[in-house]
């Protein structure tokens, strides 16, 4: 999001006359230093390649950014993917907006990793929502909207992917209708608003008492940033490959283990269908206690994924 969007100002013959990169927050200035020496983040190559200045501070909220702002004098301040919640201070320090670009269409999937979210749970469509920043968590007033397909094959990594292609696009429509005065807020509904909580542990661990359906799209919704793991009783198995089989039963309870071999792994699903899991890695194994040996010693057939 951080590179598309710069693209699409820049390419909208608009100039951006400072950037901050969210490796300011998260590092100390010596680390940060070391790193971009050594091992330089694609945040820090791409504004080099394109000599934009950077706005050298660890917090938006911070009076160093908004000593800095001052003297840069924007009339937008445009945000994507940030981890702080700004302060009015900072938020009315553009001489025209503060706006954030959010991964959804507003007001629905309001918060963190709405990538993920939608995904998970069957959405078919999604979008990217240019709003003003006010106090709130993606409550400002929307400015502009697109829509986004979500192909069924879609990971969170793909779909992020289009999502920003889709910003890059559609951020030189909304700065041209700043520049023609045209632009009129629209407040959000309260009514229809959702709020998805960040993901955390529990999201990783696979529910087959769930559909195939259910449990294809909860693995592609947490790729690339988190790995999915089989429970089997105080044990748990990661998931790499797998496939829904032709395979159906209607008599065995789902989350049953129907079937094994070399570290695979046939499951039943609520459904009826059976889910194949190969190449999966027992969780802390050590070298002499493979994943194999697991399965062959301590997994039984009829065993649940519990």
């Amino acid at each position: 999001m951080f590179a598309n969007l710069i693209l699409g100002c820049i390419e909208s013959s608009n100039q951006v006359v400072g950037v901050l990169r969210h490796d300011r927050i998260i590092y100390d200035p010596i680390s940060l230093k070391i790193k971009d020496i050594f091992f330089p983040s694609k945040d820090k190559s791409f504004i080099n390649s394109l000599n934009i200045p950077e706005i050298k501070v660890n917090s938006v909220n911070s009076e160093n950014f908004r000593k800095k702002i001052l003297e840069l004098n924007p009339d937008i301040i445009l945000i994507g993917s940030w981890s702080e919640k700004l302060v009015k201070k900072t938020i009315d320090l553009p001489k025209l907006a503060c706006i954030n670009c959010h991964p959804s269409l507003l007001p629905k999937y309001r918060g963190p990793n709405p990538y993920a979210q939608v995904i998970k749970n069957g959405e078919t469509k999604t979008g990217i929502t240019f709003h003003l920043v006010d106090s709130g968590y993606d409550t400002g007033a929307i400015l502009h909207q697109a829509e986004v397909e979500i192909l069924p094959s879609d990971t969170g990594e793909t779909l992020k992917s289009r999502c920003a292609h889709k910003a890059k696009a559609e951020i030189s429509t909304l700065l041209t209708n700043f520049n023609n005065e045209i632009i009129i807020p629209i407040k959000q509904n309260e009514k229809k608003a959702t709020y998805q909580k960040q993901l955390s542990e529990k999201d990783i661990l696979l529910d087959f008492t769930k559909t195939s359906d259910e449990i294809d799209r909860h693995i592609r919704a947490l790729t690339p940033w988190m790995k999915c793991y089989i429970p089997h009783k105080n044990s748990f198995l990661r998931v790499d490959k797998y496939k829904i089989t032709e395979d159906k039963t209607a008599t065995i309870e789902p989350a049953t283990i129907v079937s094994k071999g070399n570290n695979s792994l046939q499951i039943a699903c609520s459904d009826g269908k059976i889910m194949e899991f190969t190449d999966l890695k027992l969780l802390g194994a050590l070298p002499f206690f493979s994943t194999n040996f697991y399965l062959k010693c301590f997994v039984k057939i009829g065993d649940q994924t519990i």
